[in-house]
């Protein structure tokens, strides 16, 4: 049987911010509903998730993933948020990080490229049985997402995911990010040959933070574009790994109902 989207709704009311804040329209929650029915049936075949209770499951992956998605597209337009400014706490290069409470990030809309009539590019690592993606997608659907999992299986469930919830211009590329990275363009700007296609970076790249994180975040910036917001899903712990990125400046945002749960955003710092 579906999730109520009622119940549903209740259990995110927590990761979207004061009542006057744009919600999830029924058509939101009845997409969420319908995510969970699939992942639960598909989990009892190939392992996506540990958690399978679904009143855990709203707001341990889609509370967390809304929560990022609203501080990217706070009122789900076309653009992302940008730079934060003051007001949220920031990774310095030598001070201890501080965390913050809720409040977004200041717009600094100079920070990021216009991108005109083109779509915004989203790109996902590692994105397992779709979180953070897929919820980003429901919330800003004029973007373009790109889902990269090496793992076929669960590749598979995204492509069917996609399907069953009548998502239009999503990619799922069934490949290791390290060989995806290889096609992304030289720094020259020299563009991959026919053989070689190249694979082009994103103005958002996310990903939740996984025991490898200390190798996939350096990795996760090579898919970022000249101006552009990284956003990871991570625990408290690693926080000091995000000060291995000089060209990136973050500021990090405590998730509801979490201990020990953080979004960073980090925004790059290179010329314009």
């Amino acid at each position: 049987m579906k999730m109520d989207p009622s119940r549903i709704s209740a259990l995110l009311e927590p990761f979207l911010g004061p009542p006057g804040d744009r919600r999830l329209s029924t058509d939101d929650l009845d997409k969420i509903s319908t995510y969970i029915d699939l992942l639960l049936r598909w989990n009892a075949r190939i392992n996506l998730t540990a958690i399978r209770d679904p009143e855990q499951i709203v707001p341990r992956h889609f509370g967390e993933s809304l929560f990022m998605a609203r501080h990217l597209f706070p009122d789900r337009s076309t653009k992302p948020e940008g730079a934060p400014t003051e007001g949220t706490p920031r990774i310095a290069p030598t001070a201890s990080i501080a965390t913050s409470g809720n409040s977004a990030p200041a717009t600094d809309r100079s920070q990021l490229e216009t991108r005109g009539t083109q779509q915004l590019r989203v790109i996902d690592l590692g994105s397992g049985a779709g979180f953070p993606a897929l919820p980003i997608k429901i919330w800003a659907p004029h973007i373009h997402l790109t889902m990269i999992e090496s793992n076929h299986k669960k590749a598979a469930f995204l492509r069917e995911a996609i399907r069953a919830l009548t998502l239009t211009d999503v990619d799922v590329i069934a490949e290791r990010a390290e060989s995806v990275a290889a096609r992304l363009p030289s720094p020259s700007g020299k563009a991959g040959s026919a053989k070689n296609p190249t694979f082009q970076p994103a103005e958002v790249v996310t990903f939740r933070a996984v025991e490898r994180f200390n190798k996939i975040l350096p990795l996760a910036s090579k898919f970022l574009a000249r101006k552009a917001q990284l956003a990871v899903l991570v625990s408290s712990a690693q926080l000091d790994g995000l000060r291995s990125l000089p060209s990136v400046e973050w500021a990090t945002i405590h998730v509801p109902k979490s201990h020990n749960k953080m979004v960073a955003l980090g925004s790059t710092k290179w010329g314009n």
